[in-house]
């Protein structure tokens, strides 16, 4: 058991969660919180959720097993209690994943460090980590890791806060109606930031509109005495935002707000260059990631850190030595003097644009490629939004394109609309096939781009592409890019 595991009284659960203990013993403590009896140390206390592929209630038996001190579930019906310890305390919950949200505010009560809580259709990870390239520098944090950026994840975030840490940085996910308010009522961050809005999740949303609506909860639902970061080129925040009555930190690539850029050079393979602006103070910043978009996730971990007291200087600093996430617009170079944009964590309409975009100016007059998995959620918008990808993909100039997903031959038909030839456009069950295509054509000097949504493993290609070509760990390691 770690010594930082937050540790309750029994009473203190029962009146954090609003529970009725049932069964077992009143006097014990818990110390650390599980969901998951598989990872379940001895002395912590299980929270019995239900989902669409999992049923907690199963596992508590395991649980205790394993050394869990108290339970909590919301249907004794599904609990042979006869079966279960007397020494166990087994609180009963109206809503388990309520309780699990309920505990984790009343853990992060504790704490008055400030909390930084972020959202956005697109670049979260991104603007995380870069922020915790910047106040990781001079400060002790705690970040959300992976994707635990949802109504359970986040709590399990915040019950790894201790007295050691100054600040935190917690990424809020969403792609239902309500969350954003739930995670942002969980968090209580001291600053917020939307770092834009999009046609993302619309399978659960609807619309745009309504996504705007979800995401502006977390400026709506923040304490008053907090600061809201606010994109001014981005229409829907800054409607958002007019609602806002509290401090604000304004960013955008025009002069005359809090924070911007000037001076934006590419620098190829190796990244970009751009004078950051804040408060009227400038600073050349040289960023490792490719890609003009992500000059904004640069200014919005530049805002939210200003926002935290951080100096221009030590700004500059984290952004320079901040290096791209895995699947996410991370440059490799392969042996023969090839690149791969590997984008494959995840993908919307939005992104997806970005990355193309991204990609015609790199290959510059080398060839390009792409490998394009279906954009999943969206719902009743679908097809158009693959349609629109597939008239982009025609126009920008690349070589051949590798569509797999559901939507593939919608994409494809548009692509053909948009100029590609009919014999550079192929749907492709087995990586392996596109593979083949590039070891025929792929030079020095070319791209290939590889994206798609989570669920379509996009991930594998780019390992596939590697091992056939062999590739170096790092973009910025490379000293013989130009």
């Amino acid at each position: 058991m770690s010594d930082s595991s937050p540790v309750f009284s029994i009473d203190q659960v029962i009146k954090a969660v609003g529970g009725e203990l049932i069964a077992g013993a009143a006097e014990n403590s818990v110390c650390g919180v599980s969901t998951d009896s598989r990872h379940l140390e001895k002395g912590n206390i299980f929270i019995a959720l239900q989902g669409k592929n999992f049923e907690g209630h199963d596992f508590v038996l395991k649980a205790v097993e394993r050394g869990a001190v108290s339970v909590i579930i919301n249907d004794p019906q599904k609990l042979d209690l006869e079966k279960v310890d007397k020494a166990v305390s087994i609180i009963k919950v109206s809503d388990t994943l309520q309780a699990l949200g309920d505990l984790a505010h009343n853990y992060r009560q504790r704490f008055s460090l400030p909390l930084i809580g972020l959202t956005g259709s697109s670049g979260k990870t991104t603007t995380k980590e870069m922020l915790a390239a910047i106040i990781g520098r001079e400060k002790t944090i705690l970040k959300t890791e992976g994707n635990l950026n949802n109504l359970i994840g986040l709590p399990q975030t915040l019950f790894r806060l201790t007295a050691e840490h100054e600040l935190a940085i917690l990424e809020m996910g969403t792609n239902t109606r309500g969350e954003i308010k739930r995670l942002t009522m969980i968090a209580e961050p001291t600053i917020g930031l939307i770092i834009n809005i999009g046609p993302a999740h619309l399978e659960g949303f609807g619309s745009v509109n309504v996504v705007a609506q979800e995401k502006g909860d977390l400026f709506l639902n923040m304490s008053p005495a907090g600061i809201a970061v606010v994109n001014l080129d981005d229409e829907a925040v800054r409607i958002i935002a007019e609602r806002w009555n509290g401090r604000r930190v304004n960013f955008s690539m025009s002069p005359n707000t809090d924070v911007s850029v000037n001076g934006i050079e590419k620098n190829g393979a190796r990244g970009m260059r751009f004078n950051l602006v804040i408060d009227g103070a400038s600073k050349k910043v040289e960023m490792k990631i490719v890609g003009i978009h992500h000059v904004y996730n640069a200014m919005a971990a530049a805002a939210c850190a200003w926002a935290a007291g951080i100096g221009i200087e030590r700004i500059k600093e984290g952004l320079s030595a901040f290096s791209p996430v895995g699947g996410r617009m991370k440059v490799i170079k392969l042996h023969n003097g090839a690149y791969v944009i590997d984008d494959s964590y995840n993908a919307n309409p939005s992104s997806v644009r970005e990355a193309l975009m991204t990609l015609k100016d790199l290959k510059s007059n080398h060839s390009g490629y792409v490998f394009l998995g279906d954009m999943l959620e969206l719902g009743d918008a679908a097809e158009e939004m693959h349609r629109r990808i597939g008239v982009l993909l025609g126009t920008i100039g690349v070589n051949a394109v590798f569509l797999q997903g559901e939507y593939s031959a919608i994409t494809a038909a548009a692509a053909r609309d948009g100029g590609l030839p009919r014999e550079n456009i192929f749907i492709i069950q087995e990586s392996i096939d596109g593979i083949a295509y590039l070891k025929n054509n792929l030079k020095k000097g070319d791209w290939v781009l590889v994206k798609g949504s989570r669920r379509m493993k996009m991930e594998t290609i780019v390992a596939q592409i590697c091992e056939e070509f062999g590739s170096d760990k790092n973009i910025e390691e490379n000293n013989s890019v130009h």
